[in-house]
């Protein structure tokens, strides 16, 4: 959630209301210093507001709590025996997150979990996992049960030597034990174990080769020497109408990385999850983006490492645990559930703040306050550069660049960006200001002031001290923290880039893997934020962990404008949402797409297909009142539209109903439900209409589920041409839906076809996540089994 919970927006706007008219007017004219001040003024004398905020902390608790440690690992222990080891190895990791740290349980725990990992075949991970255990004090009368299953991932590792070792460590401590009859279970694995190892020893496996040519081609890249992280072929540029941009300054060619950039800050969304109410326990056993992914590097986590100061942080290494301790959650870790609370804007801004450093913070602050009106308007008194040619040595007066005329992504660049203090509307500034003012005072009460202006040596980090003013007034070093939080919380509306991946619906374990791509992170880009947005844009953007790499999506020709979606893209909505839509970035988007619609009146593709369609001749229903009226004028029939939503909310829910009958197993039942969802569509929504090619897609899924893998392909072919319609042939979703169809071609043995399928899945993905991408290299690794068939099979198939 970007914004606060609802509960504190709401108190936020009942204050505003009960203002003062002359105080309402101060604020909506206050500068961002102002506005601090008034608001530090505000929470002083409210102190029921801040109460108030303190009582909804307490439903998005982060602290340990070990009874929730032993319900979670009680709860994994069930899993695990019922051979559900997925679940009980994301509930391990739940448990081990709430014990304290140096606890014996804790080592309990990853034991556990390693054996879970084991069972899964992640023996690496698993060795990792029983490290971890052995290092905080794993109860000895345990120990050989761990190492027996550390023998047994070296034995599958290849580790022979290793495993030997093991083997004998265990044969010494069951030998010095004496009493054998609790070691029978262990000693009949430790001889099965060194059986095992004997045949590997006498006939080890053979070494696989490699495929030839399923690495790809390394891109060519050649860094620009004005824009950190961007291609030489791009020239940065300003004008009065379109601000700051980039140009391409050469012709690029479909495919090309324009953009190559680590994010300054960002910060993991948490996903979604149920408030708690009064009396409610916080022991959920649904997995969220905080559970699955690393709260530093944003990688999926199998095995977390927890933070050692709070149940919320996970990471997926020691070195990320402490390379974001060093950097923010030292800080942060106090202030998890009020962070939750507030929501992720402010945890960015709170962060941005953080990494750059009191100092630079301060300087730029206050360069703000004393006639710099590049910091107040960094865009107002910026002269338009001369041309694309000469851009690189005119970009000295762009705004956000060094000294040198080079623009970085760095806090000085990021601090340019646009907060469009005057465009906010006066309820949302009111909101934001008392957000990042009582988030300071929380920092100034819990003694965290030092650690935030970096006034503590690394030495003194471990622990937040108790803070010694008993004054209400905030400090005026955390003021200017303050007023650098409000100015980046403003900018978060404009230029925010949600981080996202594709992740797996389902279980992922079926041969046809389906995905979806969800918002993972929010994150600040000062480069990447230089690219205007169009509906109709001529670039595509990806990300590997927090790093974002922008490409060209089609040809884009010199002089041209290299340009993003944020969003609203007219395959996807109508022109009237879009520009509701965008009405956020405070600009009226004037693409070809969107002048195209609004000026000539012509109805969008997209009204079109996504349109309804009549009950009697199926012609599209048209008119723009609650009565549609069939566009076959010897139909002539009639419908409401609000009668036609509910129809189609319904079928959405049947659908939802199908798919989760195929979760649980219920695949037959799932076809039925979704054959008559087709036909009740049928009647009244557009054969081109985006639902249709879902239900096809979802009937594609169960039978390649059943393995009946021609009437899988058949469906599936089905929802990629209603796809194309919608996106185009070279589209990023005609790209995934032929990767499904790929993988259901390459199950099916339907080796021909699946060749050309790949194929073109490959030309199509490359070009929007490079030669290098996952599924790229998956694509290539079944290429090369199916080449490696038999002569007489490919002839047949």
């Amino acid at each position: 959630m970007a914004l606060p919970v609802a509960e504190w927006q709401g108190r936020t706007a009942r204050l505003w209301a009960a203002l003062e008219p002359a105080l309402r007017e101060r604020l909506e004219a206050a500068s961002l210093q102002d506005a601090v001040r008034l608001g530090c003024d505000l929470l002083r004398s409210e102190e029921k507001e801040e109460r108030a905020l303190e009582q909804l902390c307490h439903r998005a608790p982060t602290d340990k709590k070990p009874e929730a440690a032993s319900w979670y690992r009680e709860q994994g222990n069930r899993e695990f025996k019922r051979g559900r080891y997925q679940a009980a190895l994301r509930l391990y990791s739940k448990a081990a997150s709430h014990e304290l740290p140096g606890s014996p349980e804790v080592s309990v725990c990853f034991a556990n979990r390693s054996a879970a990992l084991l069972h899964l075949g992640h023996f690496q991970v698993c060795l990792e996992d029983i490290a971890r255990a052995e290092s905080h004090g794993y109860p000895d009368r345990l120990l050989p049960k761990v190492l027996l299953r550390k023998a047994e991932c070296l034995l599958c590792l290849g580790r022979l030597q290793d495993a030997q070792d093991i083997l004998r460590v265990l044969e010494s401590k069951i030998a010095l034990d004496g009493v054998m009859t609790p070691h029978l279970t262990r000693l009949k694995k430790l001889s099965q174990l060194k059986v095992k190892l004997g045949e590997k020893e006498k006939c080890p496996e053979p070494t696989r080769e490699a495929h030839g040519g399923t690495q790809g081609e390394p891109e060519i890249w050649e860094e620009n020497n004005r824009i950190s992280g961007a291609s030489s072929s791009l020239s940065l540029s300003f004008d009065a109408e379109r601000g700051r941009h980039l140009v391409a300054s050469q012709d690029i060619v479909a495919g090309q990385s324009l953009v190559k950039e680590e994010a300054f800050v960002s910060v993991l969304c948490p996903g979604e999850s149920l408030p708690l109410q009064d009396g409610d326990t916080a022991w959920d056993t649904r997995a969220t983006n905080a559970d699955l992914y690393c709260h530093c590097c944003l990688r999926q986590l199998l095995a977390s490492v927890p933070c050692q100061g709070c149940s919320y942080a996970k990471y997926c290494s020691q070195e990320c645990a402490d390379r974001a301790w060093q950097q923010y959650h030292r800080t942060e870790c106090p202030l998890g559930a009020l962070l939750l609370t507030l929501g992720v804007f402010c945890h960015v801004a709170l962060r941005t703040v953080l990494l750059a450093g009191f100092a630079e913070v301060s300087r730029l602050v206050e360069g703000s306050h004393h006639g710099d009106k590049n910091l107040q308007n960094p865009e107002g008194s910026c002269k338009p550069l001369s041309g694309v040619a000469d851009a690189g040595t005119g970009s000295r007066g762009v705004p956000g660049c060094d000294s040198s005329g080079r623009y970085q992504s760095s806090y000085q660049a990021l601090f340019h960006l646009l907060p469009h203090n005057e465009q906010h509307s006066p309820e949302h500034k009111f909101l934001c200001t008392l957000s990042v003012v009582a988030l300071c005072k929380q920092l100034q009460a819990a003694g965290l002031e030092a650690a935030v202006l970096s006034q503590e040596s690394p030495q003194q980090w471990s622990k937040p001290k108790t803070c010694e003013k008993t004054s209400d007034e905030l400090s005026p070093e955390l003021k200017t923290v303050a007023e650098a939080m409000l100015r980046h919380v403003l900018q978060l509306q404009c230029n925010a880039q949600a981080i996202t991946v594709m992740q797996e619906l389902g279980p992922g374990d079926g041969a046809v893997v389906d995905k979806k791509p969800v918002r993972l992170a929010t994150a600040f880009f000062p480069v990447l934020s230089l690219l205007n947005h169009s509906c109709c844009p001529n670039t595509s953007v990806s990300f590997s962990g927090t790093a974002a790499t922008v490409r060209a999506a089609q040809p884009i020709s010199s002089g041209q404008e290299v340009l993003h979606c944020y969003g609203p893209h007219w395959c996807r909505m109508r022109v009237a949402e879009r520009q509701q839509l965008l009405s956020q970035y405070f600009f009226e988007c004037r693409c070809p797409a969107c002048l195209q619609e609004l000026e000539s009146g012509v109805k969008s593709v997209v009204s079109i297909r996504n349109s309804f369609c009549c009950p009697k001749c199926q012609a599209q229903m048209q008119g723009e009142e609650d009565t549609l009226c069939c566009s076959n004028e010897a139909c002539a029939t009639s419908a409401s539209r609000h009668h036609l939503s509910g129809r189609l909310q319904d079928l959405q829910q049947q659908i939802k109903k199908a798919l989760d009958l195929l979760r649980v197993g219920k695949a037959d039942q799932a076809i039925k439900m979704l054959l008559n969802c087709q036909m009740d569509a049928g009647t009244f929504l557009s054969p081109e209409h985006l639902l249709m090619g879902e239900m096809e897609d979802h009937l594609a899924q169960v039978y390649a589920t059943l393995g009946k893998w021609q009437e899988a392909a058949r469906h599936l072919k089905k929802s990629i041409e209603i796809v194309e319609m919608h996106h185009g042939p070279s589209s990023v979703e005609t790209g995934h839906e032929l990767f499904k169809l790929a993988q259901i071609l390459f199950n099916g043995f339907a080796v021909s076809e699946a060749l050309s399928t790949i194929q073109r899945a490959e030309g199509i993905l490359s070009v929007h996540f490079g030669p290098q991408s996952a599924q790229i290299q998956e694509l290539q690794e079944m290429k090369a089994c199916l080449s490696e068939l038999p002569r007489n099979i490919l002839q047949r198939t």
